[in-house]
């Protein structure tokens, strides 16, 4: 039978399922989330989700956390491989345990087969997790296979003849724990009792609180799985007093979380109803993996194919399709239009595939782009993949994994942003779990099958093994340039020793410079500098990771700083942590720079980070040393205007909202800074030696910013005044709409896009195109972009708003010294970075192009 009839025959089987009236609508809306997914070749403990969610806390309101795990241990469960693979593992949640005997009457015994059943543990007090206000449901699980006679009966009554074995099953367990809640909880005023999860080797459990608290309370600490996807909740309305609206949600085999909301949320169930789907929990997480489950199991798309009526492929990026991909994603367009999600929206779904015997975890964002979302992959012995709303978030599951000897290094080989509805990656990475010849797999892809991986022929350091005593002349060496107190040439002089040596030597290297600064704390300053542009800097580094030496400069610095005299006087610096934060005084000699250890303070609040800067630059303290910072937002906010003789430094993992509204000061940000960074900023310098997030310099009115990595969706909207920005990378899409910096040669602002990536081997290579989106330079009034791109690729339905004008030797006038600033800071050469195309000089009149406004009476 064509998968055409077997969807209509599932649809039509449902038509007599009773209908609850949710014509109200939804009962809440949702803010911004924090969400996380992970997948790994090996099973790992919920614990390591836990610093995740901490970190991450700011993202959601204690009115909703939950957890799903995919790919679960056998043995905690105490059933057999065999049942954990073929049972149905339903879990129900009941909101008044006295309703459980009918619940199983009624639902369980009746059309199941029991194989093993057990109340999930928790804790037997919820008041030994501080902070939870509501009692979490009792949660009882079962492992069931469908009765015959019920399942014949089934097939009898609603003329399946037809389907499969396996569809069969799988539909009468929807729709069985469809009726149970109707019966149980939607129908009811008083909810008693839902279904959490009916899945096979997946589970789902959720209370009213924060995702950690699921943790926590449910003893999860020590529970194994494959896959992990965690969630807070953040509803902005409505009285949230059961776990019922929490995410997770599930279709079937299939569980869902997502930051967002939808303005078409009664389109979507109109588009449901008329399939007979209908939503129980009024959320739009719950329609969205309805949606999900009906385009998957009834219609059985092509994961492109569900993706695309998802996340449709919109202008531009539809023109650069292949025909044969046009006339498709038309005609599943056309279909499904009306049932796409119009968010802003972003999903992270974890799925059992049992027919294939493989695990799936999902990043999928819509075409806004508006909300955030970052991948990463670390590949070595045991590969993993991370998904989340914050890197810091993927940062601190990693850290924690590498601390418990899990995986080798606290960091990925590489990170990177979905462009949502986008002809390059199709807004979509799937990390995929199969059997392979060597046991478990993982592979990452985008949505046309493009696959992800980190540099080939390197690998990481090995445990265990220690630092080798370096030879005379390179000690010698160190410490003559230490004399020089030139960090620079002790980081051109380690380049090609670090590439070309081994573990033990690169680990010697580090001890050496480690052991100048435990011998006079006058070399504080040398030694710092020099491993900070170890971190830093972009170098070939030979069959050594990058992430795994980001490691082992991470773990000095930390030491390094860490050995630093509390409060202490008469050296150039000097060390306060939380405990000493209120003995801190003004500084002892000019120039004495302040190290932090940020690892207790709060995130944000009252006695955060933040506010201790903004506290010691009022005590005259002009140098600032941040560390061991995680997801610490607000950083360099709040200091007052004239902050010129104020430098921060930042090590670590920065949160939101980094060096916003500066007014003079510098901030180096050592790695990648997140979303609204240097929002506001009016005046000073912010240095980024990574990637930056979501909507970097909105609104920004001045400063000189420089990113060695990409930017995120929409950077520098709304800016004013005089900002004048180098990125290079390229941008997801938005860059500079609306920009309004007046005129760039009369000291107006500007940004220059060079679209360059790094590679392992320490070069800076061209990316696929200089600027991927259809939305450059959007009604912008002043100001100019000038853009590498030597082989013509941006082309002028990219600009809305704006035109392609030539580049003149004004405009490289322009943009030079900006342009040897950056090659001062990152390394990347203006002659041989820049202006050299595959191996060619070239003049800068054929490498940039200079977009500039349209002025407002030529559009009229």
């Amino acid at each position: 039978m064509s998968s055409k009839n077997v969807a209509r025959q599932v649809i039509d089987s449902r038509a007599s399922l009773p209908v609850v009236d949710n014509s109200a609508g939804k009962l809440e809306a949702e803010g911004g989330c924090g969400v996380i997914g992970a997948a790994a070749t090996v099973p790992f403990e919920g614990k390591y989700l836990l610093q995740s969610l901490v970190q991450m806390k700011n993202r959601g309101n204690g009115k909703g956390g939950g957890i799903a795990a995919v790919g679960l241990d056998p043995d905690q469960l105490g059933v057999s491989r065999h049942i954990l693979d073929e049972d149905y593992l339903i879990q129900v949640a009941y909101l008044d345990p006295s309703v459980r005997s009918q619940v199983e009457a009624e639902f369980i015994h009746s059309v199941f087969l029991v194989d093993n059943s057990s109340r999930v543990p928790a804790l037997a007090n919820y008041h030994d997790v501080p902070g939870l206000e509501v009692s979490p449901p009792e949660v009882f699980r079962y492992f069931c296979r469908v009765r015959p006679d019920a399942l014949s009966k089934f097939v009898r009554e609603h003329r399946l003849e037809s389907l499969d074995n396996e569809s069969l099953h799988d539909e009468f367990v929807y729709q069985n724990s469809y009726q149970l809640n109707v019966r149980f909880y939607s129908s009811l005023g008083e909810k008693k009792a839902f279904v959490l999860s009916h899945g096979k080797n997946m589970i789902v459990l959720k209370l009213v609180g924060y995702g950690d608290d699921v943790v926590r309370y449910y003893k999860l600490e020590d529970f194994r799985a494959h896959i992990w996807i965690g969630h807070h909740r953040y509803p902005t309305k409505g009285r949230v007093w059961h776990p019922g609206g929490a995410h997770p949600f599930v279709g079937l085999h299939e569980a869902l979380v997502h930051n967002g909301d939808f303005a078409n949320y009664h389109s979507i169930t109109e588009y449901l109803a008329q399939r007979n789907v209908r939503p129980l929990f009024l959320t739009d997480t719950e329609v969205s993996v309805l949606l999900f489950d009906l385009l998957d199991r009834v219609y059985r798309y092509p994961l492109e194919y569900l993706i695309e009526a998802m996340a449709p492929t919109t202008e531009r990026d539809f023109e650069m399709l292949s025909e044969e991909k046009r006339k498709i994603y038309r005609a599943i367009q056309s279909t499904h239009i009306h049932g796409s999600p119009d968010g802003p929206w972003f999903f992270i779904v974890a799925r059992n595939q049992p027919s294939k015997r493989a695990l799936q975890l999902l990043g999928i964002t819509d075409t806004s782009m508006l909300r955030p979302q970052v991948f990463a992959l670390q590949e070595g012995a045991v590969k993993i993949g991370v998904i989340a709303s914050e890197r810091q978030a993927i940062n601190a599951m990693l850290a924690r994994l590498a601390n418990d000897g899990k995986i080798p290094a606290r960091y990925a080989d590489v990170y990177w942003n979905a462009r949502g509805g986008s002809y390059t990656d199709g807004g979509v990475f799937i990390f995929s779990l199969e059997d392979g010849p060597a046991g478990i797999e993982l592979v990452c892809k985008d949505k046309f099958g493009t696959e992800v991986h980190s540099p080939p022929g390197q690998s990481f350091l090995e445990s265990g093994v220690g630092s080798i005593a370096l030879n005379a002349s390179v000690t010698l060496q160190l410490r003559n340039l230490r004399n020089m107190q030139d960090p620079s040439l002790v980081y051109d002089y380690l380049r090609p020793i670090i590439r070309d040596g081994g573990q033990g030597f690169t680990a010697g290297v580090v001890e050496e410079l480690e052991g100048l600064a435990r011998a006079d704390g006058e070399n504080f300053p040398f030694v710092i500098d020099s491993l900070t542009l170890l971190y830093d800097r972009i170098y070939d580094t030979g069959s050594k990771k990058r992430s795994a030496l980001l490691h082992l400069y991470t773990d000095a610095l930390n030491r390094t700083f860490s050995s630093i005299p509390l409060l202490t006087r008469g050296l150039p610096f000097t060390r306060v942590d939380w405990a000493y934060k209120n003995n801190l005084t003004t500084p002892s000699q000019p120039g004495q720079a302040l190290v932090v250890d940020s690892l207790d303070f709060p995130v944000e609040g009252d006695d955060s980070l933040a506010r201790y800067v903004a506290r010691a630059y009022a005590q005259r303290w002009k140098r600032l040393l941040l560390y061991n910072i995680r997801g610490h937002r607000f950083i360099a906010n709040g200091l007052g205007p004239k902050t010129n003789d104020l430098r921060i430094d930042c090590y670590g993992d920065v949160g939101d909202y980094v060096a916003s509204g500066i007014d003079g000061a510098e901030v180096n940000i050592h790695g990648a800074a997140q979303d609204q960074a240097a929002q506001i900023m009016k005046y000073g310098r912010l240095v980024v030696h990574g990637d930056v997030g979501q909507a970097f310099m909105y609104a920004a009115k001045g400063g000189h910013v420089y990113v060695l990595g990409n930017t995120a969706g929409r950077p520098l909207i709304n800016a004013v005044g005089k900002p004048k920005v180098v990125i290079n990378g390229t941008c997801l899409d938005y860059l500079a709409e609306s920009f309004m910096a007046g005129d760039p040669y009369n000291g107006g602002g500007f940004v220059i896009v060079n679209g360059l990536r790094p590679t392992h081997d320490g070069r800076f290579v061209e990316q696929a195109t200089p600027y991927p989106g259809s939305n450059l330079f959007s009604l912008a009034s002043g100001g100019a972009i000038f853009i590498r791109d030597p082989h013509g690729r941006l082309t002028s339905d990219q600009l809305n708003g704006g035109r392609l004008a030539e580049f003149t030797e004004r405009d490289w006038q322009l943009i030079l010294p900006e342009l040897q600033e950056n090659e001062r800071l990152f390394g990347i050469s203006v002659e041989k970075d820049l202006l050299t195309v595959k191996g060619e000089p070239l003049p800068y009149s054929r490498v940039y192009r200079k977009v500039e406004p349209i002025l407002l009476q030529e559009l009229t």
